[in-house]
């Protein structure tokens, strides 16, 4: 990688450090997630990493895990933004990359929809209806959401890792973060919400006495408050009180935190699907415009935020070890 990229790198994190608000998951969350997958990187991880980043960072990935929010505000990066979050069906708690197709068989047939494939064998007609998925930007352009990124960063440093004489040539230091980032987003319930209310921007709420959306509350102000609340505002102290559950209370969980189904080498769908289900179950229950949310909702709420902090760090170190611990080693950046 060029100097000049690595410096301009460099500059970034500085930036990252002065931007506040409304971040997703905040930039506690993602510090949070990186830390915590560092903790369970290999060795063919650990000097992947270093590599791909910027010297200055001496190979601590958690310093650059909010670059994607601060760039995504940057006129030529804007195109980023759809790439945080996938919205799901209003009041259907699910979430399907494609949700499938229908299948008819008929002897006459007059049909007119937008999307429709008909092929007609002798007098039989077959129709197939292909409905959409979850995955796509406002103008229904198909892999454009959080999980559809995580698939094509992971595929671009998979390339790279396996084949260096790859045609194409990725950006593997930017691959490496969008990764890193979308992989915490897609545990915040509320990356997974509902279309009509942008999952959760547009329920205004208190929260104590602080007007705010239900999505900053995931985002940040369950996190805020607990920081405040636990661990005098030390975000190394909640970090290491997270790593201590995994250790101990979680310990025999995560060994199915880590793995992904049918030899995946990365495998966010289900983890879009975990994310939906706890937005209805916790998330949007009790929350409705105009509620105040106090006590209740947050000592009830930060167990499962807590939980997917941590499981948003081992399933990041997880996917990583399957990519960079594949031979031969990461081709040159």
């Amino acid at each position: 990688m060029r100097l000049s990229l690595r410096l301009w790198l460099a500059s970034v994190l500085v930036l990252t450090q002065l931007v506040s608000g409304a971040l997703c998951w905040g930039k506690e969350g993602h510090y949070t997630v990186c830390k915590i997958a560092e903790g369970y990187f290999e060795d063919d991880t650990i000097a992947a990493v270093k590599k791909l980043l910027p010297e200055s960072a001496e190979g601590d990935l958690a310093a650059f895990c909010s670059w994607p929010d601060v760039i995504k505000h940057l006129s030529q990066w804007k195109w980023t933004s759809v790439l945080h979050y996938v919205n799901t069906p209003e009041y259907r708690c699910n979430y399907e990359y494609c949700r499938g197709f229908i299948f008819f068989s008929f002897n006459f047939i007059h049909v007119s929809v937008s999307i429709v494939y008909v092929f007609a064998f002798k007098s039989i007609y077959v129709l197939f209806f292909f409905y959409e998925g979850d995955c796509h930007d406002a103008n229904k352009h198909k892999d454009w959401c959080v999980t559809g990124a995580i698939f094509n960063y992971t595929n671009q440093l998979i390339s790279a890792s396996k084949n260096s004489q790859s045609l194409v040539h990725y950006n593997l230091t930017e691959a490496l973060m969008f990764l890193s980032h979308y992989m915490g987003d897609v545990h915040q319930p509320l990356h997974t919400g509902f279309l009509g209310d942008l999952g959760g921007n547009t329920i205004i709420v208190k929260w104590y006495h602080h007007k705010t959306n239900l999505h900053n509350v995931w985002d940040n102000m369950i996190i805020e408050t607990a920081l405040e609340t636990y661990y005098n505002s030390s975000l190394p102290s909640m970090i290491q009180s997270l790593q201590s559950k995994l250790k101990n209370g979680w310990s025999n969980d995560v060994p199915s935190w880590e793995s992904c189904q049918l030899n995946k080498t990365a495998c966010p769908n289900q983890y879009a699907s975990e994310s939906i289900d706890l937005a209805c179950k916790y998330a949007y229950r009790n929350a409705t415009p105009g509620t105040t949310l106090g006590d209740d909702y947050f000592l009830s709420r930060l167990p499962v935020v807590e939980k997917r902090l941590a499981q948003g760090g081992i399933r990041l170190a997880a996917t990583l070890n399957r990519i960079f611990s594949a031979k031969p080693k990461l081709a040159g950046s």
